[in-house]
């Protein structure tokens, strides 16, 4: 087993591995040379010797290294990950590389491992060689080396956790065909798919239900839930989206993969006492379930570091070390809602968009009372016109930035999700009519996934910080949030939830 280079504190996580403690998982795994297996740092087996521990930030890095996964802690379960920095060129080059490579919808390789590579160093600006170079300083792996990681362990939860034939889950996991998915699979973890289910029945797929699917997802404690949950409370869409029982989060949800449209329902339950989420979802989803997990991961924000966030915040929020940023399923339809939400409450901005739903909603059915409607598609606002809009109390304005919005995403020149561009995105936001640095910046944060996006013009923001009464408010709350990067999203939130958000903001989020 070759040695890949590890800047992480060996005896430090030994300390951890021995207490098992959450907030670490997935900030490190541990592989066993006894064993050659590696496993999460919340692993109930017997704790290995201090001697026979290696220790690696990512399970691509524990993989090249000869490392098998646990099939007993199960390292796919973890949560991501993520490194920020707004100085270092090459480690903000990685972040933008691993965010693209951890969403499935590019995992597709029927042109080949080889062009995506290039797509990706396309996409960045720089050259192959340049991204293979920092991925090794940095990681220790290579970029496909990290995919393939990726799509392996995507691959090995579905064999565990679901009753999807093999074809199917190398097909979802983002292999051009089966032989090739046994084939890595087997090189990765000396056994084949069909083993790996036999030696790991699917214990969750009883609890499912017919007509569902049902897989868990971690996350790192502290997570205030209750606050979680009441921010969509406040903020769904009837027929949309549910929250039930304080822990229960309903929506409806569309994706499209290829030339499919996928059309369906997912159930969100929070078990805290295990730092994790149950996730069922609709069987007319069951193809695209990677990127169903991926979706409700970021908006969850599951794989956020409390640790490195409450190091930069505490002191400033000393209260809020729980909270996350609440993100989105659909990047277009919070988009939309950021523009309804223009100068209005937050309650207003509910109504304007459960009527847009009734208008140009297409109905979908579910077992729930609480989920009945899809939310429109950037085809059928793009075409939507004025009239119409006005009739649903939406002033001039904002039904130009609506429309405009929608034509953009429809037309494929704007992306909104975690793995898009931030600067460019935000630069295309502000281009169109009737979007300026507020809405962009709120996109940033909740749909681009960006956690140092800052709204410096939001008023309720400028009451929480104390600077209301500032001849420039914005300056000065934008001076203020220095000392909070690369976290300033979610210093944002902390300082919302310190505040009151019932009257109108200026901006309302």
């Amino acid at each position: 087993m070759s040695r890949a280079p590890s800047p992480i504190d060996d005896d430090a996580c030994y300390r951890a591995l021995c207490s098992h403690d959450a907030r670490f998982d997935g900030r490190f795994f541990t592989a066993v040379t006894s064993t050659g297996i590696y496993c999460r740092p919340v692993c109930r087996v017997r704790t290995p010797r201090r001697e026979n521990c290696r220790f690696f930030e990512h399970a691509a890095q524990a993989e090249r290294a000869g490392f098998r996964p646990c099939l007993r802690c199960r390292p796919e379960l973890a949560p991501l990950e993520r490194h920020w920095s707004t100085e270092d060129a090459s480690a903000i080059l990685v972040q933008q590389a691993t965010q693209w490579l951890d969403d499935p919808r590019h995992w597709q390789d029927g042109d080949g491992v080889r062009a995506m590579g290039e797509r990706l160093s396309e996409r960045l600006g720089v050259s192959d060689r340049h991204l293979r170079r920092v991925f090794e300083e940095h990681l220790g792996v290579s970029p496909l080396q990290y995919l393939q990681t990726r799509k392996l362990l995507t691959a090995k939860q579905l064999l565990a956790d679901t009753d999807l034939p093999v074809t199917q889950v190398a097909l979802a996991s983002g292999f051009a065909s089966v032989r090739r998915f046994n084939a890595a699979f087997l090189d990765h973890y000396r056994l084949n798919p069909t083993q790996l289910r036999q030696d790991n029945p699917k214990g969750q797929q009883a609890a499912a239900g017919q007509g569902t699917t049902t897989v868990r997802l971690g996350y790192r404690p502290p997570y205030d839930v209750a606050a979680t949950l009441a921010f969509f409370r406040q903020r769904l869409i009837d027929g949309v989206a549910f929250v039930a029982h304080d822990r229960q989060l309903g929506h409806t949800l569309r994706l499209q993969a290829g030339p499919r449209v996928h059309t369906g329902w997912l159930l969100a339950e929070f078990e805290p006492a295990r730092n994790q989420v149950l996730l069922r979802v609709s069987d007319s989803l069951r193809e695209v379930l990677p990127q169903v997990i991926h979706r409700l991961r970021a908006t969850l924000d599951l794989d956020a570091d409390p640790v490195a966030i409450n190091t930069a915040l505490h002191g400033s929020f000393p209260h809020g070390d729980g909270l996350r940023v609440p993100g989105a399923l659909d990047g277009f339809e919070l988009a939309v809602r950021a523009v309804l939400g223009q100068q209005v409450t937050v309650a207003a901005a509910r109504t304007f968009a459960q009527r847009l739903v009734g208008r140009f909603g297409e109905a979908v059915d579910t077992p729930f009372d609480g989920l009945t409607r899809l939310f429109p598609t950037p085809q059928v606002l793009a075409q939507a016109e004025g009239d119409a809009l006005g009739e649903l109390g939406i002033v001039r304005q904002r039904q130009a930035a609506i429309v405009a919005l929608a034509r953009a995403v429809a037309d494929g020149g704007l992306a909104l999700h975690g793995s898009a561009d931030v600067p460019a995105t935000l630069a295309a936001l502000q281009a169109l009519p009737g979007i300026g640095d507020w809405t962009a910046q709120y996109i940033a944060m909740r749909a681009l996934r960006w956690p140092d996006a800052f709204p410096a013009g939001d008023v309720a923001l400028h009451k929480s910080l104390g600077v209301q009464g500032m001849r420039q408010p914005a300056r000065a709350a934008e001076a203020a949030s220095q000392a909070w990067r690369p976290w300033r999203s979610y210093a944002v939130v902390r300082a919302w939830a310190a505040g009151t958000l019932s009257t109108p903001t200026g901006s309302t989020p």
